[in-house]
């Protein structure tokens, strides 16, 4: 379910509500709100973040980082200094995340304000990359903030891993329940579609899906979250058979 709350996109998904709060040229931030608390994942913009916050009336108590690039992290103490939220993000790039206060290891389960939170090791696009897995309170997977290791129909650049790590990543987020709603960081599913359909071009689900998209773009509407399904379907770097072909095509994509 999605809905427009003083300018913004909130989608609820459980008890769970989720706004949108893009930023630079094509990152979204995620405003997280459970409970009392408000998370926010990978605020590369500090000043957007506390504006959509103060907009919707919700005070932000704690940041989620997934790796360490600038664009995810630029505002980490801007917030800290406005709210005095607590900065969690991933043991192995402590020293390079600004105002790290705690650091999270893989399979790690937390909680915040009741909500049970477990984090995954994914790299491939850094080394130390992580994801968040958010729990129903039946336990089943929620919501999933990935970063910029899955996108919709793609995968972020090895930067820093291997694709043998990437693929493993991948698989990962595979496996999850099909409904599962995946929050990537960037708007790049026009690119990514274009590209799909010339690394599987006899899959008709790529070809429905790009349509699709275009036709989203076109009319300025966000394509994330995805869902496991559809990567399931369409994201060429998820289906690849092994690491050796996804190997080949992000060396393609980033030839594209």
């Amino acid at each position: 379910m999605v809905e427009t709350r003083a300018g913004y996109e909130i989608d609820r998904v459980g008890d769970v509500e989720i706004a949108c709060v893009p930023a630079f040229s094509d990152n979204y931030h995620w405003l997280v709100k459970f409970g009392g608390a408000v998370a926010v994942v990978d605020p590369g913009d500090g000043a957007a973040c506390l504006k959509a916050a103060e907009a919707l009336g919700w005070r932000i108590t704690h940041v989620l980082v997934t790796h360490w690039h600038p664009d995810h992290t630029g505002g980490n103490l801007a917030i800290r200094e406005a709210t005095g939220a607590q900065i969690f993000g991933p043991a192995p790039e402590e020293e390079k995340i600004p105002g790290l206060d705690v650091a999270l290891g893989d399979d790690q389960l937390f909680s915040i304000e009741g909500q049970a939170i477990t984090v995954w090791h994914v790299p491939g696009h850094t080394l130390g990359h992580i994801a968040y897995v958010f729990h129903g309170e039946d336990g089943a997977p929620g919501p999933v903030f990935c970063g910029d290791t899955l996108f919709a129909m793609g995968c972020g650049r090895l930067f820093e891993g291997t694709a043998a790590q990437m693929h493993a990543s991948l698989q990962r987020f595979a496996a999850l329940p099909a409904d599962t709603p995946l929050y990537c960081a960037h708007e790049y599913t026009l690119s990514n579609g274009r590209f799909a359909v010339t690394a599987e071009p006899d899959n008709a689900a790529i070809a429905e899906r790009l349509a699709a998209v275009e036709d989203a773009r076109a009319q300025g509407r966000r394509t994330v979250p995805t869902t496991v399904a559809e990567e399931r379907a369409t994201n060429p770097f998820l289906r690849a058979a092994d690491a050796e072909q996804l190997a080949a095509r992000r060396t393609a994509k980033d030839n594209f």
